[in-house]
């Protein structure tokens, strides 16, 4: 007896193996459950706490990572054939410093890649080498953002610590020592680091001198797609996983993201529009901006690039402007079970291209790319009695793609040959704001089905390439499809290159009052 067409499917997936990806975020582990055809099984997330401090630190427990991610197996592998697992890897946080002993033995808390506190060690390197020099070996810009500063802080300030250390690791590569033991990173985090040479993918000695800081407290850097080891008997119980499951490395979650986003190919291009936005694409050698607007990270896919411009308030800029003008469109979302932003898109398109003259500046936590400036502020320049709601809040969202624009160009301007975008992120739900993206642009626009999921398809990607069940990274494709497509207005782009004019006009005429506006708060303070 032949079996119908949706029998032969549910026969096939009961055949078909998994692969599970932890995304280790800033506030969370999200473990997910995929299929190897690329369907979402299950999603679970535990979260942690972050550990704020002295205005610029921010630290967590490692340990913390650990128990929730062995909670989110515990949860995710519940009533799961675990025999099906053929393998899992890692997105992490990038730009951390987690520092072990010899036996692997976290000596302090990690210090994660929203503190900041190392500024005379970014003062150290600068005095040692110009930035352009450091941009063309890092990728990067001279930052205490980085992994290297921070170390050179632990050196500096916690000199016991610093000869105690090992090895530095960053957060997912704790995971992969407490899972197989070996001390390990990938390309892609080793590239946020601000020490490895970027062409040849290796610790640069020249940097490392400057800064003062032991080669070998350094681990070997391996491929995304590394297997480390396999989960051994003495920890199969404890962490959840089945006994023989084999360790991906993973990468960084803004690499894992890129592959989500189905940035495999030269020129593939995608946008993420969550609280803070980066425009990236897909490219075989950097691209090194004149005005070091951009930056460059290595692609999981080994000899790739990821040239990338992020912003710092995206949705955090849309947030604050629900937070202030809102709060009616708030109860009434809750009335209709709705989302307050669905309500505020709505608003948003009563609106006219222009936000009838009005200009908003998204520099509300200072700028990294495209402007590096953190004594920046948010502004809207134009306002009048006339002007209403909904105008500030289509300006709001012109300001923040606008900023993003110049980041494209960038690319652009470098004779790379990008005909559409990718788009993934929370503000990628609002179909408004994706005409707005594409008329800005001046490009194809797609909605990919999985907006929130890119970073764990990424990571689940690299170990189906990993563990062998995946050719390369184009089998992305059996994981994303394109929703929907958004083509640009010829009229209304041209009327917004003018439009973006205005906008750099307004942010360099307000420099000298950024400065002033940063002198007159350190002298009240």
């Amino acid at each position: 007896m032949s079996l119908t067409e949706d029998a032969q499917i549910e026969w096939r997936r009961g055949m078909e193996k998994y692969l599970i990806a932890h995304d280790l975020g800033t506030s969370g582990d999200k473990a997910t459950l995929f299929s190897t055809d690329g369907r979402m099984i299950k999603s679970i997330t535990c979260v942690y706490e972050t550990h704020f401090f002295n205005s610029t630190w921010a630290e967590q427990n490692p340990f913390d990572w650990w128990n929730a991610f062995c909670d989110a197996n515990h949860a995710l592998l519940k009533d799961v054939d675990k025999t099906r697992v053929a393998g899992i890897a890692f997105s992490g946080q990038m730009m951390g410093c987690v520092v072990v002993d010899r036996n692997g033995e976290v000596l302090r808390p990690a210090i994660i890649w929203a503190d900041q506190r190392s500024i005379d060690e970014e003062r150290v390197i600068r005095e040692g080498i110009e930035e352009w020099e450091f941009y063309r070996i890092t990728g990067h810009r001279i930052s205490a953002s980085y992994s290297i500063e921070k170390l050179m802080w632990i050196k500096n300030h916690e000199p016991d610590i610093y000869a105690k250390t090992y090895k530095m690791l960053q957060p997912k590569d704790y995971m992969i020592y407490r899972l197989t033991g070996e001390f390990l990173t990938d390309y892609t985090d080793a590239s946020g680091t601000n020490c490895m040479d970027l062409s040849n993918l290796c610790w640069s000695d020249y940097i490392l001198d400057i800064a003062g800081i032991d080669r070998d407290k350094l681990t070997e850097i391996q491929s995304s797609t590394y297997v480390a080891g396999e989960i051994g008997t003495k920890i199969c119980e404890e962490c959840g996983l089945p006994q023989g499951t084999p360790v991906v490395i993973g990468a960084g979650d803004g690499l894992c993201a890129a592959v989500g986003a189905g940035s495999v190919e030269d020129g593939d291009t995608f946008n993420y529009l969550g609280s803070s936005s980066w425009v990236a694409l897909t490219t075989s050698k950097p691209i090194f901006d004149k005005e070091m607007k951009t930056y460059n990270w290595a692609h999981m896919i080994k000899g790739k690039y990821s040239p990338n411009g992020t912003m710092q308030a995206a949705g955090n800029s849309y947030q604050f402007l629900r937070k202030i003008l809102c709060k009616d469109l708030e109860e009434k979302a809750t009335l209709q079970k709705n989302s307050v932003y669905e309500l505020m898109n709505l608003e948003l398109g009563q609106s006219e291209q222009g936000a009838n003259g009005l200009v908003y500046l998204p520099y509300i936590l200072g700028e990294r790319s495209p402007r590096w400036n953190s004594e920046a502020r948010g502004a809207f320049i134009g306002l009048k009695m006339e002007h209403d709601r909904k105008d500030l809040i289509r300006a709001g969202i012109e300001g923040i793609i606008m900023n993003l624009s110049i980041i494209l160009d960038v690319f652009q301007n470098d004779r790379v040959n990008i005909q559409a975008m990718n788009v993934i992120g929370g503000l990628a739900k609002s179909k408004e704001i994706r005409q707005i993206l594409s008329d800005v642009y001046g490009l194809e626009i797609r909605k990919l089905n999985w907006v929130d999921e890119a970073t764990s398809m990424g990571a689940a990607v690299a170990a189906g390439v990993g563990v062998g069940e995946f050719r390369d990274f184009n089998e992305i494709s059996k994981f994303i499809e394109v929703e929907d497509v958004i083509y640009p207005d010829k009229a209304r782009y041209e009327k917004y290159k003018k439009l973006k004019e205005i906008f750099n006009q307004s942010y360099y005429a307000l420099l000298q009052t950024y400065k002033s506006l940063s002198q007159w708060k350190m002298e009240i303070i």
